[in-house]
């Protein structure tokens, strides 16, 4: 018997996630928080912000006070849930993309990656000074892997860092780095030893030290003017801002990209189930040649074929962090996802535009701005060449 079209969910945002076997209650709790706060403080604004190209420093004590920043730190240095499994991460990244715009997102978050390796391996000292007014929203911390020579190549980078008594004298620049021009600290690759990933170590810079200036990227900023370009001269760092063992740093580097790509994934997906579910509802109401479009054979099947990618991919996720959490080396998994979770947001933004027509351009929805920074997600955390040779050397393809 054909089940009623009113028994069936509604294929709006959250029905455009597939149920997982893994997201307990625990996580519809955070999911919530996360939600209440998007709601809040981020949705009235976000067309304001983008014009501007940023947002105040305000709302990282408010994400703070919310419960927000510290997911996943220890108590100890002001965070909470330390125990957070992945799916904390992906809700968040989830929530934040909803609204189908990466421009707060990609400030709000990069303490993940850019805190973790200060907590494990800082002093006391880094602790009270860097750790906790970070996680209070009081100070920012970003973090420099990229250059403008290398890309993707984090083995090639040539920012160097040379040991000079009791401090580094850091030269060499770096580009496309998220709240670079916010940022009070920046945990900064640089290249302490031979040639290649052996060589790298991660260093603690104070933004504000002599020697290094900060501009923004011209051109196409992702709509958000704090991600930035910085060029290091002469930097004096103190000796004891080495975080983890020197020449070590490489190790660091690859966990701290699993958890962007895991970001990342986690934001594609979102915008995928926002431009999609703006595509159906738009498709069930709107008329053309004499019945509506869902009605079109031809099209109805590019919107089921977005059901089907979107539903695929969730899958796979659902599938690398259960083996991520027994241990597995998920490396090969997570960069082969994040080509096919961009691939699919790119594919379902364009197909969303085209159901949408001209109503896709007169800013009543949100399609038009996740079709336009669809791309970026392509090329932040890794390229797909970059991604696909990662994933082959993983397997044992070569």
């Amino acid at each position: 018997m054909q089940q009623s079209a009113r028994a069936l969910p509604p294929l709006d945002f959250d029905g455009l996630r597939p149920p997982s076997p893994f997201v307990t209650e625990q996580h519809a709790l955070w999911c919530a928080r996360v939600r209440d706060f998007v709601t809040r403080e981020i949705e009235p604004n976000l067309s304001a912000w983008e014009a501007s190209g940023t947002f105040p420093d305000s709302l990282y004590e408010s994400a703070a006070r919310a419960g927000l920043l510290g997911m996943g730190f220890p108590e100890a240095v002001g965070g909470n849930t330390e125990n957070a499994d992945p799916y904390y991460r992906v809700i968040f990244s989830e929530e934040m993309h909803r609204p189908g715009a990466g421009v707060v997102f990609a400030d709000l978050a990069t303490h993940w990656i850019g805190l973790p390796p200060v907590v494990q391996f800082g002093g006391q000292e880094l602790l009270d000074t860097v750790a906790r007014p970070v996680l209070a929203g009081k100070r920012r911390i970003a973090f420099a892997v990229t250059e403008p020579s290398g890309g993707s190549d984090a083995g090639a980078l040539r920012t160097t860092a040379e040991r000079r008594d009791d401090h580094w004298l850091v030269n060499g620049s770096k580009t496309l780095i998220s709240g670079a021009l916010r940022a009070d600290y920046i945990l900064t690759a640089v290249r302490t030893g031979a040639a290649g990933a052996g060589g790298i170590s991660l260093l603690l810079i104070d933004a504000a030290s002599a020697g290094i200036e900060r501009r923004i990227v011209p051109g196409l900023r992702w709509y958000n003017s704090s991600i930035g370009s910085i060029e290091f001269r002469d930097v004096r760092v103190p000796g004891n801002r080495l975080i983890g063992p020197e020449n070590k740093g490489f190790a660091g580097l690859a966990k701290q990209f699993n958890i962007e790509r895991l970001s990342g994934i986690a934001a594609t997906l979102a915008m995928s189930r926002t431009a999609l579910a703006e595509a159906i509802a738009w498709a069930q109401k709107r008329e053309a040649f004499g019945k509506k479009l869902v009605e079109h054979q031809a099209l109805r099947h590019k919107l089921v074929d977005a059901v089907r990618s979107i539903r695929a991919a969730y899958a796979y996720l659902d599938q690398c962090i259960w083996r991520l959490q027994r241990g597995e080396n998920v490396v090969a998994d997570i960069a082969m996802l994040k080509v096919q979770a961009t691939r699919t947001l790119e594919r379902v933004g364009r197909e969303a535009m085209h159901v949408l027509g001209q109503h896709a351009y007169d800013g009543s929805n949100r399609v038009e701005r996740i079709y336009r920074e669809a791309r970026i997600f392509a090329i932040g955390g890794g390229t797909e060449e970059i991604l696909d040779d990662l994933a082959a050397r993983q397997l044992g393809i070569f």
